[in-house]
């Protein structure tokens, strides 16, 4: 039996009123003012005729601002949109990071066992235990899988895809560094990871994420990807400036867990809600997830499970970025104040990354402490009257790595590079006068009797170890010792050492050669070649037997000479 309600009008207009206030609450948007001043931040690409970026800012639970400026796809004039899908780059860190905190919050892994545990093929690496916490705080020591790929050649489809990292990491079987020593940010990390959640959930690493994170959250539009010749709808192009045209930047990392995501800012914005009330998972998976990790000797560090956790503006803040080909991602997430931040481009410009800074200008309140300058006490300095005691550390220093600096002596005072002039603080000990927490430390080594320096600076991990490389001219003889054919094990590759009009020369099978630098006899240089900086070694008669690669973060990479 169906009952007839009558409602009078003055009840009518008051269910309407209820209605449409509900309707209010429920899509609340920026006041035009606020909205205004958000889009004058993205001015830059709100066009036709360019690639641009897409914009969200998440409260609580809902996306009150979703906007996007420029276009999506150049060749059919598609603008971008909240819709739009893109290549999230490093930001699917993140999502590699939080299965492994469901996972292991179920009971079903250990974060500190063994990562051979769950990857037995890996190599033992002589004895060094690498724990899987260790790969979620890159601390492993494990060298990048794209920079390997660079000397290990792509596939015939010119992809780096999981299939071919892994055939790389196999063959790994020296680290740049001991597990747990210092961080030291390496995709091959995640790339592991999601192997492991693969081998722990008994699921393919999609469709683990998809059940356990995409679902639980309705995030529909989003899924990780590793064919490049899938069909993605609604995908927003990779582009790059070049000489002031718009070109094509080509995708060529389909791997997972390091990457690999596709999403747009609407299903994000559900993923940013998840920080702070949790649908997938919950809030102990998310405080596992967002500890941040320590090194083998207690140091804390700021990255934690695929995302770093630092303060801004006096709040919490979880935040990564991500780049590869013309995209450009970044998220930030203030979990005290339930609120987020995203944005994506597609052109190429890194000026994506401080949107959000001046994103939190707009919608997080300032609580940082501000420091009283007058009570900052300045670093003391000396009088050295004895030029000796400058004079004496003048010369080029070098560090195993490569890293180098001229300190030079003009009008009474040290210089480093020329243009940095360091003040004393004691013998043996400057500072850059223009930022007096970098610090030089000179001495003599009392074994060699050779000149050393240390730099140290706040944001350095450990100090920097030079030597005092003293000048030397190689003679035609000297310089055919180099001369022959180097080869790298791990990643079956080779250059060639080439003397030419009494210089030498490197190459390989894919690179043109580039000119050698010598720095003494043992340290090489090289501009714009694949190895920047090599160090020679050397058998007990002083014969060259090899290099090793040592440049930035990469280092002990052993070619042997044949």
């Amino acid at each position: 039996m169906k009952i007839k309600v009558k409602l009078s009008l003055v009840s009518k207009l008051l269910f309407l009123l209820l209605i449409c206030t509900a309707i209010t609450v429920k899509a609340q948007v920026l006041q035009d003012s606020t909205a205004a001043k958000v889009d004058q931040l993205f001015s830059k690409w709100n066009n036709k005729t360019t690639p641009g970026c897409v914009a969200g800012v998440i409260q609580g639970d809902q996306l009150i601002y979703a906007r996007g400026f420029g276009l999506a796809n150049l060749e059919d004039s598609t603008i971008n949109t909240p819709s739009s899908i893109y290549y999230m780059c490093s930001v699917s860190k993140q999502f590699a990071g939080y299965a492994i905190a469901l996972l292991a919050n179920q009971g079903k892994m250990n974060l500190d066992e063994d990562m051979r545990t769950y990857l037995p093929w890996m190599s033992d690496f002589s004895g060094k235990k690498i724990t899987v916490r260790n790969l979620l705080n890159h601390t492993s020591g494990i060298r990048d899988d794209i920079g390997l790929s660079q000397f290990f050649g792509l596939g015939t489809d010119g992809m780096l895809t999981q299939d071919l990292a892994l055939r790389i990491l196999k063959k790994q079987r020296t680290l740049n560094f001991s597990p747990g020593e210092k961080f030291s940010y390496s995709n091959s990390n995640y790339v592991l990871l999601a192997e492991i959640v693969k081998k722990v959930s008994g699921k393919s690493f999609r469709s683990f994420v998809d059940s356990a994170i995409f679902k639980p959250l309705g995030m529909t539009a989003s899924a990780f990807i590793d064919d490049h010749s899938e069909v993605i709808k609604n995908r927003a192009a990779s582009y790059q400036m070049d000489q002031g045209i718009y070109r094509n930047a080509v995708q060529n990392v389909y791997t997972l867990g390091d990457g690999g995501l596709f999403t747009n800012i609407e299903d994000m914005a559900k993923w940013v809600s998840n920080f702070y009330q949790p649908k997938a998972g919950a809030a102990n998976d998310i405080t596992l997830m967002t500890t941040p990790g320590k090194l083998s000797d207690g140091k804390s560090i700021t990255y934690a499970m695929g995302i770093d956790v630092n303060v801004h503006r006096g709040h919490t803040r979880f935040i990564h970025n991500g780049g590869l080909a013309g995209y450009r991602t970044v998220i930030a997430i203030y979990p005290e104040l339930k609120t987020g931040f995203l944005v994506f481009g597609n052109a190429g410009d890194g000026e994506v990354y401080n949107k959000i800074n001046q994103l939190a200008e707009l919608f997080i309140p300032d609580k940082s402490i501000k420091e009283n300058q007058s009570a900052i006490r300045n670093d003391p300095v000396i009088v050295l009257k004895d030029s000796m005691e400058m004079k004496k550390w003048v010369g080029n220093y070098i560090a195993v790595n490569g890293y180098k600096v001229n300190i030079s002596y003009k009008s009474g005072k040290l210089y480093a590079n020329n243009n940095s002039e360091l003040a004393p603080e004691a013998a043996g000990l400057f500072h850059m006068r223009a930022r007096s927490s970098v610090k030089y430390t000179f001495s003599i080594d009392p074994k060699t009797s050779q000149a050393q320096a240390s730099l140290s600076s706040p944001v350095l991990a450990k100090n920097i170890g030079m030597l005092r490389i003293p000048d030397a001219l190689l003679s035609k003889s000297m310089l055919q010792g180099y001369v022959g054919t180097y080869v790298s094990d791990e990643l079956e590759c080779a250059f060639k050492i080439e003397e030419k009009e009494n210089s030498l020369w490197m190459s390989n099978k894919g690179n043109d050669p580039v000119r050698i630098t010598p720095a003494g006899p043992d340290h090489l240089f090289m501009e714009g070649g694949l190895l920047n900086h090599v160090l020679i070694k050397r058998d007990a008669k002083g014969r060259v037997t090899g290099f090793e690669f040592n440049s930035g973060d990469t280092s002990g990479w052993i070619f042997r000479k044949i």
